[in-house]
């Protein structure tokens, strides 16, 4: 299908599908006669010698190949013509439409560029708007394949993959980036090495595929601002890299060398061990609804490529306007086509399926009726229609209600109505379907075989398949907003189920991709979805905290409301639902208790992000903390809000940066981190073996080993309140600290990067060693913290080792009782244990518990110091402007304050609790 050039004979084969078009007219242009909207040259196609079958098909010899094609397609049109016939079509002989087949695409040359305005029912002028200008595929051009320099897929383990969503043109336009073609893919190669330092090895391009960024032109109320299509979730061709993305585009190149510019980015990409996965948007196009311009599909055969219902509505699974008739045959076909084009000859290593629950619809399928069966129908309206195989079918006259748990496993049949019925399995349009041709056919194809494939499982009518993806085998992984939504309520300390959630969320979900169950409230997976959950791993989990719709990173903790006044909406636009806190003021802030406890915030959640179990997704500009002013909905804004700022991201001052940045490398160096399978974690609470995960827990503490006798310990404290915890003893091995949120940079991780002096790391680490070498640790309100296992030196082997209270011991060696506690506020399998090992008691008061057994005295101390400390505390978070306090109140202590006989002193500092003797430390403390 589309354009191919026989190079050996000289000629373009032209080929087009369109079942329904009564005629076909083959249009060149040069792009001077496209500015001008006129064609330079026609060809009509005859029905009896360019068609087969469905397909139409010509064939030119020595055209030269900068001129550029489109089509002209005749037919019926339900607006102007009467009839069942003309239901649902709306072939527009005026318009000029594009083979979605076409591999590059020329429109305009510049990003935001208007196009003519040019004037429909002039003779022999193309009609054009200035945000619509007129554009045409190109024509395969003979010449040298482009240079590969032997580059082959890196084959990336899922589970390995730290992937970088990212804009094409926010990455290196606006002025601070320093490249020689900013906003471009060339720009994009000039700054692969920052990524590459970076610790990035899969980068997620937002849509590259061509689409308006002046679809949604115009001034934004209010403002000097245009508002665009900045995103580019509005596919105009889905075979064709995005033009103005080009360099070439811009400096007056043709399709080839736009094509050539892509597979650049791509062979510079693998070069640096860099994967490249699309975001792909097969669920719509920019043609809207019916009020729509006609671009491509419609134009072409729109009962084929649209969901529509019996009159030639649009249903709107998308949110968008239209929805693509993804499980027609011929849909499926092209979408299967067009991956394997961008695999095979663009090199591309993956792709995320946007809105991919669509997917699994049923499409709507019509059917031509005589006279007789029209009047047949018109009788009795309440009859199905018969199906081609004589099988009786009821067809689908509106989208399907919203999906509660009250939504019937196969909804009600509709009335009938001429023209159209369901599918051939009998299933009314936009069904969801257990077995979805689609889904299948993309994951049995076989040149898509070592594809990554990425589903973000839901759609806009509220279907939602987290966890019971169609997957075929493990196929398919999956965004997990679950685990967004779990990180963002525990981190900010909400009330509620949120430590079992929490927990689940860094052991990989294990709920949602191991365990069969289905989770309250799943509608889909108690149903059609059943034989999709569980059987797969901690890799199918897609982890993210922010993405490019919502809140950045830095606005997570500096707002509890969204400010999307730019937009020009009156703030009606952008997610209402965003678990966000601002820490005790809305916005910019200059308090320095506000900002001290937003930074620490900043460092949990990425923490949580990058030392969890599963794969990684970081927002572009969330490493350096991005602000968006508080918007939570930026799509329409080529501006400093979404434009990648070099300046911040490079500031050596930048503690969040470093921060960041050693996260990353630390996830690298520890493979424990990215395990396939589930396993391996043990959950704790303020004692080893002992998580709480009630409603009330704010603790959630974990280990995991590395198989060779060492490992790591990672705990979060998401309350108000300082927290000591006693730690896991490991035989011969001691804990070292590597970070500390609490610390203020850099302080907060311990590295040797020059941040810090040896002497200042032997301080801190001495600092921590008085803590650590008892098996303890004090953990301040909002703040994590992370260890990592080391040999032991030889005055702590065990034997010289104090002994731990008789509590302790007992709790490492707690039998597992038959059933969970009680208590468990999900009611998800083992959620109230930790997620990947039988259930544990809880703690009880009385004779022989912990509460009752002898303390050991620096636990003891630190205990009551904690306790003193947290009495003076501030409000809880209830609205706006209400603070949780960022370091618990000053205590009443001073250098010559004493602890219990016996102990060391215990001091509470910015950077933790340290056990320092015989001086006060020097760090401030409060």
């Amino acid at each position: 299908m589309g354009a191919t050039l026989l190079a050996s004979i000289g000629t373009t084969n032209f080929a087009l599908f369109s079942t329904n078009a009564r005629s076909v007219v083959l249009c060149l242009f040069t792009e001077g006669d496209l500015r001008a909207g006129r064609t330079t040259h026609e060809v009509q196609l005859d029905p009896l010698l360019n068609r087969t079958g469905d397909v139409w098909h010509v064939a030119l010899p020595d055209l030269d190949s900068s001129l550029l094609y489109g089509y002209r397609m005749g037919g019926l049109h339900q607006g102007r013509d009467k009839g069942a016939a003309a239901a649902g079509q709306r072939f527009e002989e005026s318009c000029v439409v594009l083979d979605p087949y076409a591999r590059a695409i020329i429109g305009r040359r510049s990003f935001g560029q208007l196009g003519p305005d040019l004037k429909y029912g002039q003779a022999g002028v193309l009609g054009a708007a200035p945000t619509w200008p007129q554009a045409a595929a190109t024509l395969p051009a003979p010449g040298p394949p482009f240079d590969w320099q032997g580059d082959r897929p890196l084959g990336l383990l899922m589970e390995d993959l730290i992937i970088y969503e990212m804009h094409v043109r926010g990455f290196t336009w606006g002025g601070t980036a320093g490249v020689r073609s900013p906003g471009t893919y060339l720009g994009l190669v000039e700054k692969l090495p920052y990524l590459q330092a970076l610790g990035i090895n899969a980068i997620e391009l937002l849509p590259v595929h061509e689409f308006n960024e002046l679809e949604y032109y115009q001034v934004i109320p209010g403002s000097d601002q245009f508002r665009f299509n900045y995103w580019g979730y509005s596919t105009v061709g889905f075979f064709a890299p995005m033009a103005r993305y080009s360099a070439a585009a811009v400096g007056g190149g043709g399709g080839a060398d736009v094509v050539d510019e892509f597979k650049t980015l791509v062979r510079e990409c693998h070069k640096r061990g860099i994967e490249v996965i699309l975001d792909v948007v097969f669920n719509h196009t920019a043609e809207g609804n019916e009020m729509g311009p006609t671009l491509s599909f419609r134009g072409l055969d729109n009962r084929v490529y649209y969901m529509l219902a019996p009159e030639g509505q649009y249903y709107n699974y998308s949110g968008c306007g239209n929805t693509l008739n993804c499980n027609h045959p011929v849909v499926r076909r092209f979408i299967v086509d067009c991956l394997r084009y961008w695999v095979l000859e663009m090199h591309v290593d993956g792709f995320r399926f946007d809105l991919g629950s669509i997917f699994t619809r049923a499409h709507s399928q019509w059917h031509d009726v005589g006279a007789a069966s029209e009047d047949a129908a018109r009788d009795k309206p309440g009859e199905p229609l018969a199906a081609a195989n004589g099988a009786s079918m009821e067809p689908a006259m509106k989208p399907l209600a919203d999906l509660g748990s009250s939504q019937p496993s196969t909804p009600p049949p509709p009335p009938a109505a001429p023209g159209i019925m369901p599918n051939a399995a009998g299933s009314p349009t936009g069904t969801p379907l257990n077995d979805p041709p689609l889904v299948e056919m993309i994951s049995e194809d076989p040149v898509l075989q070592n594809t990554k494939l990425i589903a973000e499982a839901w759609d806009c009518d509220g279907l939602n398949q987290v966890g019971a993806f169609p997957h075929y085998g493990g196929r398919w992984a999956e965004w997990n907003g679950t685990f967004r939504d779990a990180v963002r309520a525990f981190v900010k300390g909400t009330e509620g189920p949120w430590a079992a959630a929490f927990a689940s969320a860094v052991a990989g979900s294990p709920h949602l991709y191991r365990d069969a169950g289905t989770p309250p409230g799943d509608w889909w997976g108690a149903h059609g979805g059943r034989r999709w959950r569980g059987g797969r791993g901690p890799a199918h989990s897609v982890n993210f905290i922010t993405a490019h719709d919502g809140f950045p990173l830095a606005d997570l903790v500096a707002y509890n409301q969204k400010h999307n006044e730019a937009n020009g909406e009156g703030n009606r636009d952008g997610e209402q639902h965003n678990l966000t806190w601002n820490c005790g003021a809305e916005g910019l802030t200059r308090a320095p208790r506000v900002l001290r406890l937003r930074a620490r915030q900043q460092r949990n959640l990425a923490a949580a992000l990058l030392l969890a179990q599963g794969v990684p997704m970081v927002l572009m500009g969330d490493e350096y903390g991005h602000s968006k002013g508080g918007n939570n909905n930026t799509y329409c804004h080529d501006s400093p809000l979404n434009w990648f700022n070099w300046d911040l991201a490079s500031d050596e001052s930048n503690g969040f940066a470093r921060f960041f940045r050693a996260l990353v490398r630390f996830r690298q160096r520890h493979p424990e981190l990215r395990r396939g399978y589930y396993g391996g974690l043990d959950f704790h609470g303020a004692a080893p073996g002992a998580p709480d995960f009630g409603e009330a827990s704010r603790l959630v503490a974990w280990s995991l080993g590395d198989g060779a006798g060492g490992g790591l310990y990672i705990a979060f404290n998401a309350s108000h309140r300082a927290q000591v915890v006693e730690l896991p003893h490991w035989p011969g091995r001691a804990w070292r600290l590597v970070a500390d949120t609490s610390k203020e940079p850099p302080y907060d991780w311990l590295e040797d990067d020059g941040a810090l002096t040896a002497a200042q790391m032997a301080d801190v680490h001495a600092a921590a060693a008085a803590w650590l070498d008892d098996g303890l640790y004090a953990l301040l309100p909002y703040s994590s913290l992370l260890l990592t296992s080391v040999s032991a030196p030889p005055w702590q082997e065990p034997a010289a080792q104090q002994p731990l209270p008789r509590s302790a011991a007992a709790a490492r060696t707690r039998p597992a009782p038959a059933t969970a506690p009680a208590g468990n506020p999900t009611e998800r399998p083992r959620a109230s244990a930790p997620p990947d090992r039988p259930a544990q008691p809880a703690r009880a008061s009385g004779a022989g518990s912990p509460a009752a057994a002898p303390q050991h005295p620096v636990l003891s101390a630190a205990r009551t110091l904690a306790a003193r400390i947290a009495g003076q505390r501030a409000p809880q978070e209830s609205g706006a402007g209400l603070a949780h306090p960022h370091i618990v109140a000053r205590p009443s202590l001073s250098p010559s304050s004493t602890l219990p006989a016996g102990t060391a002193r215990v001091v509470a500092c910015s950077g933790g609790f340290y056990n320092r003797a015989p001086r006060w430390s020097r760090r401030r403390c409060y």
